[in-house]
């Protein structure tokens, strides 16, 4: 079970035209922050990386706007665990949980997936929550991530894995985040 005390969802370059080109773009950033949202009703840090923001543009604001207190780290490898500053920061929140969401899925998020797997974190890809420009490297980055040892959940599954119970008030406010 992914716990809200030791998970942390990393965003992977959300940003510029490429944002808008991969495959069900809309969707994405539906899931996406649904995700983002979620973090802040549970109190689940994010980690939020761009791909060399200077030359492909910055994080769509759509997502942005829903981490008014968090910036970006800027990016020039492929893998976001290989920036050693995204690598400080997940060793300072010791959480051991690395949620993934972003693009390209068979590129950046399966590089940072099989970085992260190797330093023993336990990787869990938000599969409606990653895109590629085409549905086959979607999911071929989906199954070579599974095959090295991710696990694989959606938005809605991880919501409510995180809420863990039916009922009350905080349940109500819960259900205002999958509708």
């Amino acid at each position: 079970m992914i716990n809200t005390e030791n998970a942390v969802v990393l965003l992977i370059d959300v940003q510029g035209k490429l944002a808008q080109k991969v495959v069900g773009s809309e969707e994405l950033h539906q899931k996406v922050a649904q995700l983002l949202r979620g973090c802040e009703h549970f109190d689940v840090p994010v980690v939020w990386v761009e791909q060399l923001p200077e030359k492909l543009g910055a994080t769509t604001s759509a997502l942005a706007d829903l981490m008014p207190n968090n910036t970006p780290i800027a990016k020039h490898t492929f893998s976001a665990f290989a920036e050693p500053q995204v690598e400080q920061m997940l060793n300072s929140l010791n959480r051991k949980q690395v949620i993934l969401c972003g693009i390209e899925t068979h590129i950046c998020v399966y590089q940072t997936a099989c970085d992260l797997l190797r330093q023993h974190y336990h990787v869990h890809l938000v599969t409606d929550a990653t895109s590629s420009c085409h549905p086959a490297h979607h999911q071929s980055g989906i199954a070579m991530m599974q095959q090295h040892g991710a696990w694989i959940t959606v938005v809605e599954a991880l919501l409510f894995e995180w809420q863990q119970h039916a009922g009350g008030s905080d349940f109500k406010a819960f259900l205002s985040l999958i509708k």
